[in-house]
């Protein structure tokens, strides 16, 4: 009996010892982030002389250096996302209205005079004719979203120049909405009954941008149109009642028909067609 005895102890040992020697090996196959390389950005130039003729052309090339994320294996075989940020001087990269470009694997981006004008006016919202201080960053991620790593910021002078409205403003000079999500008349159009007419017409903030304080219907649809009686001129989104725009977004000439909000309320709504961009907003 001592004999089996022992040999019990023995073979628990030997088990313990097993167990514990796959323990170790466990940890030792674990793979541990060490850490990678802050991007170095650099611009072909600092100052960018931007021109409508000159539109397809280059205004700059920015490159930066790869971030050489390193784990216990050895360098990272995973793949690196890259985001181009571009903002006003002073922001910090908070203002909302940034432009911002995901680049995936390439440490080059080259960007047009005419693309790099849209940034400046209908992005960052800045004023034409005027020059403006910038401020550029790359920000480095693994595939997963992890190890974030910003580069160097890189300062810039830029002068963006008039360009006609993204998005043809109304002939008539006059905007009016129409659909499920307004009250009374609905879809109506001629407007009716006549009362509505004032109503559901837009205020010229400019020769590009229209107002409106209206009372929606929660859940419903709507589409602006030049003229009241009319449908040959008409804006909405491009997707049919795209919910992603329910707040505001793009918007296009003789699109489909655009979400309103969830809920019934007042709502302001502001239409930019330079920029091509719309806004709705619960007052």
């Amino acid at each position: 009996m001592k004999y089996l005895y022992k040999i019990k102890i023995s073979s628990a040992l030997i088990l313990l010892a097993t167990l514990m020697l796959w323990s170790c090996k466990k940890d030792e196959a674990k793979v541990y982030y060490l850490g990678g390389t802050n991007p170095v950005l650099t611009a072909s130039t600092n100052a960018l002389d931007l021109a409508y003729a000159n539109a397809d052309q280059t205004a700059v090339v920015f490159s930066w250096t790869n971030p050489d994320y390193k784990f216990t294996t050895g360098v990272s075989s995973q793949d690196v996302t890259y985001l181009l940020e571009i903002d006003t001087t002073g922001s910090n990269f908070t203002n909302p209205s940034r432009q911002q470009v995901s680049i995936s694997k390439n440490l080059t981006f080259t960007i047009s005079e005419g693309t790099f004008n849209d940034y400046l006016l209908n992005q960052l919202q800045l004023v034409a004719g005027v020059s403006h201080n910038l401020d550029v960053r790359v920000t480095a991620t693994l595939t997963n979203n992890s190890a974030v790593i910003h580069s160097n910021v890189v300062n810039l002078t830029a002068t963006p120049y008039t360009i006609p409205p993204k998005v043809t403003p109304p002939s008539t000079g006059t905007l009016f909405i129409v659909g499920s999500a307004v009250p009374v008349s609905g879809w109506n159009n001629p407007i009716s009954p006549a009362s509505q007419v004032a109503i559901q017409q837009f205020t010229p903030v400019s020769p590009t941008v229209y107002s409106i304080t209206i009372a929606l219907l929660g859940g419903g649809s709507f589409k602006l149109i030049a003229a009241d009686g009319s449908w040959n001129e008409q804006w909405s989104t491009a997707i049919k009642n795209d919910p992603n725009e329910v707040s505001g977004g793009d918007f296009i000439f003789n699109g489909n028909d655009a979400l309103g909000p969830v809920a019934d309320g007042t709502y302001k709504i502001v239409v930019d067609f330079q920029r091509g961009k719309f806004s709705v907003t619960k007052q």
